[in-house]
């Protein structure tokens, strides 16, 4: 008999349908059964032993909220017996409804029940928790996990032991996960979590990627790849991160029109086992990052949401460097621009903040011209050390990436057809603050700009670099960070920016309420199992 070994998460839902993924125990048809009567079924498909099926579920009802059960090979996996977690549910937003997003990046799985918590409590077993013992609480209609889902470099004692057991810890990569099997256990480790497993089937998700999802500073700087291609353990670690990213991550990020019309989806169902298949599509997008758009787009009524990657897509050669590439860059565009008036807010997910404090802004640009070779061969050398040592590779070490976001973002908010705010989402710093962009000539864009950073879900950084960031933000800084941009020759940017709320330190999340042209925003930090204490709400309507 077919077992439920991970899931079910619900991953997309619209006016109409929605996507649950699973893992099981063996070949089956996963089934999804609604209380009001629709659902949806879909066969597993194979990779490495494993057993996944994303299963669409079509004939739901616009603005309805319907309980769901789990079924493999028709035995009810789903609820789990004996839960005490309310049931599963699939919530589908009529016409006019606004949308309630709630995100976070940076999770470290929780430890056990009765291990004490390194890092403090869990934001998202918080939220779990919380919605658990009141299901008739406010809850986020979608929750956006903005990358560090799993750390492939930064493992537990659990899954050290995992390893040891396995092959042993004096070979590369040692106590870091090494290929397809291994990176299994970090999902099972973080998602089969009670509060998380069952916050993630019953809210909707979205997930990219960031650099500890494959290894710290994940394409920094095209040295800093030839060197991990030099090794001989790279290889097999770039093509399980991509493998198991697309099966546990960006698979449920597409809609089921997506799904049915992606190529690689129906090569694994067209195969008793899909494990080439899915190792030749991961070969081709490390060695043709191009090739592939790990990028997609949502619309939640009247709000666009554009989740960007900012690892795979990048141009590495110091001559033409790029945060996304061309195609990618188009797409891009094409996406801001389509339609323009018919959404009120445009939120667009990166997992790096395009606007920083600015002393780490100027350094980084700084630290791009050296690259380059502004000042000489010994100071590219410099530059590069100083890159990978202190994590220079945000939208700042890009600054024509940077630039082109500022120009697309004052296209699409100017204008009668602008949308009342411009949203860019962000995590990977460890810390939450709110940042307005002005444009240095002009009136600038008639929608109002602000970077929204937040993270940790569940990490830390150490005292020194909480007081590091603080600083970062003073006008001391900023003269600091003047003087290294005329180093460098740097041009100034076409925008300036101001530190409007934050910054906070500690496990959080942000949750956004949009509602017409409104929109609100509220952070909470978690101060215990089942505890999210409000720290800021404001109002972001220009």
């Amino acid at each position: 008999m077919a077992g439920l070994r991970l899931g079910p998460l619900l991953r997309y839902a619209d006016g109409s349908s929605a996507t649950v993924w699973v893992e099981a125990s063996r070949p089956c048809a996963a089934e999804v059964r609604c209380a009001d009567g629709s659902g949806g079924t879909a066969r597993t498909f194979q990779v490495a032993g494993h057993h996944y099926a994303l299963v669409p579920v079509t004939g739901l009802t616009a603005g309805t909220e319907t309980a769901y059960e789990v079924f493999l090979d028709g035995t009810r996996v789903w609820p789990l017996p004996d839960s005490r977690f309310p049931p599963s549910v699939i919530r589908v937003p009529a016409d006019g409804d606004g949308v309630r997003v709630a995100f976070g990046s940076c999770r470290w799985a929780a430890p056990p029940a009765g291990q004490e918590d390194p890092v403090g409590p869990d934001a998202l077993d918080s939220l779990a928790a919380r919605l658990a013992a009141d299901p008739d609480a406010e809850r986020p209609d979608v929750l956006l996990l903005l990358g560090d889902q799993v750390y492939a470099d930064e493992v537990s004692d659990a899954t050290r032991e995992l390893i040891r057991a396995r092959r042993g810890l004096a070979d590369p990569p040692g106590a870091e996960v090494a290929d397809f099997e291994e990176y299994t256990w970090l999902y099972y480790e973080s998602w089969l979590d009670p509060e998380i497993r069952w916050l993630l089937s019953t809210v909707p998700s979205c997930m990219v990627f960031d650099d500890h999802d494959v290894i710290d500073d994940w394409n920094t700087s095209a040295a800093w790849l030839a060197d991990m291609r030099a090794t001989p353990w790279w290889r097999e670690r770039i093509l399980s991160g991509l493998m198991s990213y697309w099966v546990h991550q960006h698979l449920g990020n597409l809609s089921p029109a997506e799904l049915a019309a992606d190529p690689l989806h129906t090569a694994l169902h067209a195969t008793p086992d899909g494990t080439d298949a899915l190792r030749a599509f991961a070969c081709r997008a490390d060695a043709e990052p191009a090739s592939v758009r790990w990028s997609y787009r949502r619309d939640f009524g009247r709000t666009r949401l554009l989740m960007v990657d900012t690892r795979a897509a990048r141009v590495l050669d110091e001559g033409e460097r790029a945060m996304l590439d061309p195609g990618q860059a188009a797409w891009l565009r094409t996406q801001v621009l389509d339609d323009p008036g018919s959404y009120d807010h445009l939120l667009i997910g990166t997992s790096l903040p395009w606007l920083l404090p600015h002393l780490v802004h100027d350094a980084e640009t700084w630290n791009a011209a050296l690259c380059r070779g502004e000042r000489g061969a010994r100071w590219a050398r410099f530059g590069e050390k100083l890159r990978r040592a202190a994590d220079l590779e945000h939208w700042a070490a890009f600054p024509g990436s940077f630039t082109a976001l500022a120009e697309l973002i004052a296209e699409a908010g100017t204008g009668a057809s602008a949308p009342a705010t411009v949203l860019v989402l962000s995590g990977d710093v460890h810390h939450a603050y709110v940042a307005e962009a002005r444009w240095r000539e002009g009136p600038g864009p008639d929608a109002r700009v602000l970077q929204l950073t937040c993270s940790p879900v569940h990490n830390s950084i150490p005292l020194s670099i909480r007081m590091g960031f603080r600083f970062g933000w003073s006008a001391v800084a900023r003269a600091l960070g003047r003087r290294f941009a005329r180093h460098g020759r740097c041009p100034r940017p076409p925008v300036d920016w101001r530190r409007t709320s934050g910054p906070w330190f500690g496990n959080q999340l942000m949750t956004l309420d949009l509602r017409g042209r409104s929109a609100r925003l509220r952070l909470e930090q978690a101060r215990g199992k089942g505890v999210l204490t409000t720290v800021e709400e404001s109002d972001l309507t220009p």
